[in-house]
């Protein structure tokens, strides 16, 4: 029997043995997560950044390599892209850093809007290395990659950019971004905020979502270079209110969409969110009389308060939403929760049918992101910050997907031990396989 401090040359950790080749995320230095809440910035940690984890470690022995790239933590969770070849990653930059000299009083109103859209190389995973930086449309909101890694669809919010010109496509080349064409989307009304475009897995094809209208609706992609332009594909599918994230499943068959809850209600009173919701949207579920494409909402479940991040499995089969719940709010507002969480479901890859398996607190401030192990046995997590003081910066967190052998239909999400310290303010990460 063991003494207390024995060690044997055997490993004696649980096995975590989590897939894939590296997980890139972004940190926001700039401000505190409250600062949504009283405008206070709060002090400064460090710098903007870009993380890399390369995988294939024991989680306790995994480090994040850092450098230095502007982006903001207030828009969706969708604030880096990699190529398909997980060479290059793209990130935007919704608001720009803070002035060099921090001033004591520094708010949010005084962030001005970015423009930036920085290119890094991962060629060498503990060396990543900036490559480009563009100056782009003002206050991009989202960045994904085609399936060929030939374009790169960022949006903008309508206060910047984005009224003029929501979406901005960008030819991609041996690392390098081009020209940006400004194409018109159709049917889509000036104002109308898209917060998140999303490339589909196998065509050139557009998921488009509509947080204003709370719908969502699909393009596609035809011509090259200056003559790229978008095409209606099929009908527009209304939401739930406040959608955040588009994310297709695997074979593309399903787009899967969080709904936050956020803004005011029909009097113009803002609302406390309650909890939020994902719905499935089933694509080609049939053909107009034209022959078009027929697209339906097929199912929706109930998840945690303000479920900002979403990721889908490598199989399909589960989607987890990570809930902000109130874990943002200062300390001292008697709305503080002192929890965040996640939630579990299970989704019918045929049906797109959605079923809540439950919710699984966490004591971290603002889970906005999440990433399945390329075995969807494991699962990342970004902490933005900690409830403890004490601990600087923010951290990826390893959690399993546990299952119990003598009764195969549970489920349980397990927070781990283990956990990748980064530069608080991660908010955005990938899954490189």
């Amino acid at each position: 029997m063991l003494r207390p401090g024995e060690v044997t040359g055997r490993d004696l950790a649980a096995p975590l043995d989590f897939k894939g080749r590296m997980l890139v995320s972004v940190s926001d230095a700039d401000m505190l997560a409250s600062a949504y809440v009283n405008g206070e910035l709060g002090p400064r940690e460090g710098s903007d950044a870009l993380a890399v984890v390369p995988l294939g470690a024991h989680p306790r022995d995994l480090k994040a390599f850092e450098a230095p790239v502007s982006n903001s933590v207030a828009g969706p969770p969708a604030a880096v892209a990699v190529s398909p070849d997980g060479r290059y990653a793209v990130v935007v930059e919704t608001f720009a850093p803070r002035s060099a000299a921090e001033r004591a009083g520094e708010r949010f109103s005084d962030l001005r809007p970015g423009r930036a859209l920085t290119v890094i190389d991962l060629g060498d995973p503990t060396r990543p290395t900036v490559v480009q930086v563009v100056e782009g449309l003002e206050r991009p909101d989202s960045v994904s990659f085609s399936a060929d890694g030939s374009l790169v669809a960022v949006t903008h919010h309508p206060l910047g950019a984005g009224r003029a010109a929501p979406i901005a496509l960008y030819p991609f080349s041996s690392g390098r971004l081009g020209t940006a064409v400004a194409p018109a989307i159709p049917g889509w009304l000036p104002g109308d905020r898209l917060i998140h475009a999303e490339f589909h897995p196998h065509q050139s094809l557009l998921g488009l979502l509509n947080e204003t209208k709370a719908e969502i609706s699909f393009v596609r992609v035809e011509g090259m270079g200056e003559g790229v332009r978008l095409v209606a594909h099929g009908n527009t599918v209304r939401i739930e209110k406040s959608p955040y994230l588009l994310r297709f499943t695997p074979d593309g068959r399903h787009a899967v969409v969080n709904g936050l809850y956020w803004g005011p209600d029909v009097q113009g009173t803002w609302n406390e969110a309650p909890r939020g919701s994902v719905a499935s949207v089933r694509l080609d579920a049939g053909r107009d009389r034209d022959g078009s494409p027929r697209h339906a909402l097929v199912s929706r479940a109930q998840t945690g308060v303000s479920p900002e991040g979403l990721a889908v499995s490598p199989d399909g089969t589960l989607v987890v939403t990570t809930n902000l719940e109130r874990s943002y709010l200062p300390y001292d507002d008697p709305r503080q929760t002192f929890f965040s969480s996640l939630t579990l479901l299970r989704l019918d890859p045929r049906t797109g049918a959605l079923s809540r398996v439950g919710d699984f607190p966490s004591d971290g401030i603002l889970p906005e992101a999440a990433a399945f192990d390329a075995s969807g046995r494991y699962l990342a997590v970004t902490t933005y910050d900690h409830y403890d003081d004490r601990r600087r910066g923010g951290a990826i967190d390893f959690w399993r997907v546990a299952r119990d052998p003598l009764d195969p239909a549970r489920l349980e999400l397990v927070r781990t031990e283990h956990a990748v310290p980064v530069t608080r303010g991660v908010h955005s990460m990938v899954l490189v396989k």
